[in-house]
């Protein structure tokens, strides 16, 4: 059984998201936009208007130091950027699982999608401590939506209707889909041991802490939905002999 599709997110890429968010607090993220001798027309004869290019390369970040969205800049070995970094690559991996998931049909790629959407956000409030932020930078990021936990919660228990009770610890496998799932799970763990450390100094939102701890949940569960769904054997544990 599948799912019903969730609704769509359309953002942009996460480094688009950073760099316009920083072009309050640093100019040089956007191109200037050369001079022309004459500006370009449109079909109307209206004149076009040149849009900026956002920089791939600031070379800001060359001697180990990075600027969080309220432009404090700290050492990229500081623990927001182990937060950031581990919710990234848990964005990298949930995208692979989506490729995997859209060539089987197993259902699961529109969640996917939804979920690197809100991954985005999450990445945008933990940029934005909440001790040291202006209370105009706190709104703009803030990830305090709980409905957003009670979807991942009602998704969770749809998926394990359709599957068989889990008696026994599990080997990670079951398909290439259901594979990568069980390698999102991990660092979506890893991302939430990094995001407590901040919780605990009060830097960001209960319900980013509360949103991992879910996610991972249902990553557990849509691995197992994959391999069911495409018709793959998931491997139980047996102590080696």
């Amino acid at each position: 059984m599948l799912l019903a599709r969730p609704s769509r997110l359309l953002l942009p890429s996460c480094r688009a998201v950073f760099r316009v968010m920083s072009s309050s607090s640093s100019s040089s993220s956007l191109e200037k936009p050369q001079k022309q001798s004459g500006a370009a027309m449109d079909s109307s004869g209206s004149r076009k208007k040149k849009k900026k290019k956002i920089n791939v390369y600031t070379r800001t970040g060359d001697k180990g130091m990075s600027s969080l969205f309220n432009g404090k800049r700290v050492p990229k070995t500081d623990g927001f950027f182990h937060a950031l970094g581990a919710t990234d690559e848990l964005n990298a991996h949930l995208g692979l699982a989506r490729e995997h998931c859209l060539k089987t049909e197993n259902g699961l790629a529109p969640y996917l999608e939804t979920i690197q959407a809100h991954l985005l956000d999450l990445g945008s409030h933990i940029a934005t401590p909440m001790q040291t932020s202006s209370e105009s930078q706190v709104e703009r990021t803030k990830f305090d939506d709980a409905s957003l936990v009670t979807e991942l919660e009602m998704w969770i228990d749809k998926l394990d209707e359709d599957l068989p009770p889990l008696r026994n610890f599990i080997l990670p496998g079951g398909g290439l889909s259901s594979a990568q799932l069980h390698v999102a799970r991990t660092v979506a763990r890893r991302a939430e041991r990094h995001v407590v450390e901040l919780a605990e100094d009060g830097n960001v939102c209960p319900t980013a802490l509360h949103y991992l701890n879910r996610l991972s949940d249902f990553l557990f569960v849509s691995a197992r939905y994959a391999a069911h769904q495409e018709g793959v054997e998931e491997h139980v544990y047996k102590k080696p002999k």
